[in-house]
C-alpha cells in the first residue's frame, strides 16, 4: 500500500508541474476541506454497545486529470479524523482516530456542474485518542499506532458521493466512505472489531 501513496504523490508532483506550465484545464491541482461525521459498524466479538456519530474534520489536496469530456481521474491526499462516541451508566467514552486517506476516484459529469464520484480508498492509521468522562473526572490517552499492534495500520475501503461546481474554481461536495476491512481480527472490550464509516461535506478550490 505504500507504493500507492508513492504513486499518488508522484501524480501530485506531475500535476503541479503541468498546472504551472499549462493554461489548459486537463490537469488541475486543488485543495479541499470540511466536516466529517464518523461512526463504526461493529463486527463479531465482544461488541455489545451502541455508538453515536463523532464530528471531526478533513483537509487535503486533490488532482483533477481530465480523461474524456465527462470523465476525470481524481486522486486525493487527505488528513482525516474518524471515530465514535458512546454513553453508558459509567460515563461517556470518545475514540478519535487520525488517518491519512488516499481516495483514488473517478469523477463522472452527469449535468452542468453536477458530478458523481466513486472509487477505492486506502487509509493509513496515525494515532488514536481515547477520552473517558464520568461527570466527576476526565481521563485521556493518546496512542501512536506505529508503536502499537492493536489495530491494523492500513485499511482498504471505498468512497461514493457527489460534487457540485459553483464555478470553474469552487465546488461543494458530499460523500460516504466505508472500510472494507476490519480494524483488527480479535475483538475485545478494549479493542472491539469494527469497520469505519462516515460522511464528509466540504468545499473544494481548484487552481
Amino acid at each position: 500500500m505504500k507504493k500507492i501513496v508513492i504513486l499518488v504523490l508522484g501524480l501530485f508532483v506531475t500535476g503541479l508541474t503541468a498546472n504551472a506550465q499549462s493554461t489548459d484545464s486537463f490537469i488541475r491541482f486543488g485543495i479541499k476541506g470540511g466536516a466529517s461525521f464518523s461512526n463504526i459498524i461493529k463486527d463479531d466479538g465482544n461488541n455489545d454497545f451502541k455508538t453515536d456519530y463523532l464530528v471531526g474534520y478533513h483537509v487535503g489536496a486533490t488532482l483533477d486529470i481530465k480523461l474524456l469530456e465527462n470523465l476525470a481521474f481524481t486522486p486525493e491526499l487527505l488528513y482525516s479524523t474518524k471515530g465514535y462516541k458512546l454513553e453508558s451508566g459509567l460515563g461517556k467514552f470518545t475514540q478519535t482516530t487520525h488517518f491519512i486517506d488516499v481516495p483514488i476516484l473517478a469523477s463522472i459529469k452527469l449535468a452542468e456542474g453536477f458530478n458523481v464520484v466513486a472509487g477505492p480508498q486506502v487509509s493509513f492509521l496515525l494515532s488514536t485518542n481515547n477520552k473517558f468522562e464520568n461527570g466527576f473526572s476526565s481521563a485521556e490517552q493518546q496512542i501512536v499506532e506505529d508503536e502499537s499492534d492493536r489495530f491494523k495500520k492500513s485499511l482498504l475501503g471505498g468512497v461514493i458521493g457527489a460534487r457540485f461546481d459553483l464555478s470553474n474554481k469552487v465546488g461543494i461536495y458530499g460523500r460516504y466512505s466505508l472500510d472494507f476491512q476490519k480494524n483488527n481480527e480479535n475483538g475485545s472490550t478494549t479493542t472491539p472489531e469494527f469497520k469505519n464509516q462516515g460522511f464528509q461535506v466540504g468545499l473544494g478550490i481548484k487552481f
